[in-house]
């Protein structure tokens, strides 16, 4: 281990390694201390979709860095916040949204959302709907709330993360949900949907999603619409639950918010939510210090602006539909290449080697590797890798990007079939035949 830093999901083992060490990054490229400069497919974390350095939102953050660095939330207000949080509800659909709560992250965000929906059933008369359902093999954030949330596992045995109040079903069908609420409906705060779910980048199903509305209808519970990874046009809309046949009383949203250049995150409710803390006056006991702050709103303001200057929701769309077919030739001629799933430019490629093993974690570390060698960074997935490119990619952007996810892959199929020679054609030792 050399240095302070402490990576973040690494092992010490990992850490500061030349090939994982980035130092500069522009429009949709990353550049590394190794010499490698890598196309992006990772969006910085699904953040950057309007791609790395755009002025327009450095110029915004720079102007309220000089006239209001730092102006907290705590008990009062800022003009930047007000106006972010009006582009937000308005682009939600102010019809339905009508309070925006700011926070800094999207595990924060989520912390922040259970407490409201837990105090709107307190404010309403029935405290005992306390129970939050998440759906398994989600992925909400890894603070004490967000990974009790989370339906994957995330250590939450080992950091002691209290699950009480929590439960999960599948998303398969609707069932588990249905016999869950049978038996306790009353206990019911909320169910809280990723409209893509987040590691293993899998779709919610579109009859599970017309199910869930009419259980809402009978038991009454909130639906909470998690878009931290896929909001912003990175589905192809601007946020991936406006193509659900129901509207959610809350949404959450993160990442792609500022772009990547200030950690913003906000809850977005209902005007129904919103006026049971109107009628009671009550307080929400939650803030964040660095919430909203006037550089933060400025970034959301400048970034959503840019966004439909760029007209990068219906860019993305196309984006996605070439990203799906090239992943489709992938899979047709690759034989790494087994499988695809998600949604818009929210994509897995899951991949196998010729036994029909499926990639395991390391597996996918090397294909990263590879991958980032041959022109381009993407993120692992379970048992295959995740591409979610920036939205203003060009198509030779794409082109490229799939020319160096086959490249890479070969390159890793070519090592295993020379390590796999090597090993058949190694003398057996003569104990080895005795035993």
């Amino acid at each position: 281990m050399t240095g302070a830093l402490w990576q973040l999901l690494s092992p010490p083992s990992r850490f500061d390694r030349p090939g994982a060490r980035a130092v500069g990054a522009a429009g949709v490229r990353v550049r590394f201390d190794d010499g490698v400069e890598a196309l992006c497919a990772t969006s910085g974390l699904w953040n950057v979709n309007i791609g790395y350095g755009n002025e327009a939102v450095a110029d915004g953050v720079h102007r309220a860095l000089r006239d209001a660095s730092y102006l907290t939330l705590f008990r009062y207000s800022h003009p930047w916040a007000v106006e972010a949080a009006s582009t937000l509800a308005q682009l939600c659909g102010a019809e339905t949204f009508g309070r925006v709560l700011f926070s800094t992250s999207g595990s924060a965000a989520n912390d922040a959302m259970m407490k409201i929906v837990r105090q709107y059933w307190a404010l309403r008369g029935q405290p005992a709907r306390r129970v939050v359902v998440g759906l398994r093999d989600s992925y909400h954030g890894l603070t004490y709330g967000a990974s009790a949330l989370s339906g994957e596992e995330l250590g939450q045995e080992l950091y002691l993360v209290d699950r009480r109040f929590v439960r999960h079903v599948s998303c398969a069908d609707a069932g588990e949900l249905r016999r869950l609420l049978a038996g306790a409906g009353r206990q019911i705060a909320a169910v809280v949907v990723e409209p893509v779910l987040g590691t293993g980048a899998v779709e919610v199903p579109d009859a599970f999603l017309t199910e869930l509305a009419a259980l809402r209808d009978e038991h009454g519970f909130l639906i909470v619409a998690d878009e931290v990874a896929t909001g912003f046009g990175r589905t192809g809309s601007w946020f991936a639950s406006q193509t659900w046949p129901f509207v959610p009383d809350v949404m959450v949203v993160s990442k792609g918010l500022t772009n990547g250049t200030c950690a913003g995150s906000a809850v977005v409710v209902s005007h129904q939510v919103a006026a049971a803390f109107d009628e009671a006056d009550a307080v929400l006991a939650h803030g964040e210090t660095n919430a909203g702050t006037p550089p933060t709103c400025a970034a959301i303001t400048a970034t959503v602006a840019e966004m439909r200057r760029l007209d990068v929701v219906t860019r993305a769309a196309a984006l996605g539909r070439r990203l799906a077919a090239g992943l489709a030739d992938l899979v047709a001629d690759h034989p790494a290449a087994v499988g695809t799933g998600g949604r818009g430019c929210f994509r897995i490629l899951r991949l196998a080697w010729p036994d029909g093993e499926t990639f395991g974690p390391q597996d996918v570390a090397a294909a990263i590797e590879t991958i980032r060698r041959a022109g381009a960074v993407v993120h692992p997935g379970p048992g295959g890798i995740q591409l979610v490119p920036p939205l203003v990619y060009t198509d030779d952007d794409l082109d490229e990007l799939l020319d160096a996810v086959r490249r890479g892959l070969t390159t890793l199929w070519a090592g295993r079939a020379g390590a796999a020679g090597a090993q058949a054609a190694r003398p057996v030792p003569a104990a080895a035949v005795a035993r």
